[in-house]
């Protein structure tokens, strides 16, 4: 069955609208405590109350995006300053890093070492001040972005586990996310930082993880760019690469760059899509090794939503892009 992009966009706004979020508006406002309950079975029954802080800040951004791009209801909103709101008063310790969970009251419970964590609370209060106003939303997303700035060379800081010196690795998911960040931030953060920022991460990317010869991303690799025969330094993460390769679409896209990565972005996330994909079974498996040997992950073959949905939104905007036919 072939589709057009009118139509798939139709299918997937209703199924979003018609289904998805009014699951979450039911089940998941905790509205003793504040914030969100999200450890909700497929009935919508809560299974575990801790909070964590990540899953607290998408659901902020998620309902402030709805209210700013798609309709000015004003239940989504209230249900964006609940969280936000709780966040405000439970989210972030007193050096301005954000717990990755707290308890159902706000107590935290594992501490700020998870600086994804600290990127999706930007992204939330960002999207909140701009579908509020909020001054104070606006001064926590610029005040958090800096902070992710400040900790980019050594994100968990003294959480680390690794042994310095070693075998040093770099990660694709740093430069990544900052790409992710700074678009979300757009019309908060002052837009010279959200350009060097972009501009600073591609290159990174391109110059890095980028692999030219089989138009992949690598995960992990040495600070050289070179490939340590490890576990770590053989693991592709296709759905890493897949919406790496996206967010460097969209950024060109809106802010301008060389067109010719565009094309290279869209190799990888065709390429990523075939090495990754499960002739037997389809779908497209979390980890894969480049020598396809076993990989250590237990979790290597489990097939997850968020790949999948990844891969999606990575099709869709190169086609749109490009009109590529390998990427109906």
């Amino acid at each position: 069955m072939h589709h057009n992009l009118s139509e798939l966009s139709d299918l997937y706004r209703a199924h979003l609208l018609e289904d998805v979020i009014p699951f979450w508006e039911e089940h998941s406002i905790d509205r003793d405590k504040g914030g969100y309950f999200t450890c909700l079975d497929r009935a919508g029954n809560v299974f575990d109350t801790d909070k964590f802080i990540w899953l607290q800040a998408r659901q902020v951004w998620t309902f402030s995006m709805l209210y700013r791009q798609v309709e000015q209801r004003t239940a989504w909103l209230e249900i964006a300053r609940h969280g936000a709101d709780f966040l405000k008063r439970h989210g972030v310790d007193d050096e301005g890093n954000w717990y990755f969970s707290v308890t159902r009251e706000g107590k935290p419970l594992i501490q700020p070492y998870n600086w994804f964590t600290d990127c999706f609370a930007a992204m939330g209060f960002a999207q909140y001040a701009l579908a509020s106003g909020d001054s104070q939303a606006t001064d926590i997303a610029v005040k958090t972005f800096r902070n992710v700035l400040r900790r980019r060379d050594n994100p968990k800081g003294k959480y680390t586990k690794q042994v310095p010196g070693t075998r040093p690795l770099k990660s694709q998911a740093f430069p990544m996310i900052l790409v992710n960040l700074a678009l979300e931030v757009e019309g908060v953060v002052p837009d010279e930082e959200i350009h060097r920022t972009i501009d600073d991460s591609i290159r990174e990317i391109m110059t890095l993880f980028y692999d030219n010869e089989r138009r992949i991303t690598w995960d992990n690799v040495a600070p050289d760019g070179s490939h340590p025969d490890c576990f770590e330094g053989r693991i592709i993460l296709p759905g890493h690469g897949i919406e790496t390769m996206w967010f460097m679409i969209e950024a060109i896209r809106r802010f301008g760059g060389d067109r010719a990565i565009i094309d290279k972005c869209v190799d990888a996330i065709v390429n990523l899509i075939e090495f990754g994909w499960d002739n037997q079974y389809e779908g497209i498996l979390y980890y894969r090794d480049i020598m396809d040997r076993p990989p250590v992950q237990l979790e290597w073959d489990q097939k997850l939503w968020w790949v999948h949905i990844e891969t999606l939104v990575a099709l869709a905007i190169a086609w749109s892009v490009t009109g590529r036919r390998d990427c109906r």
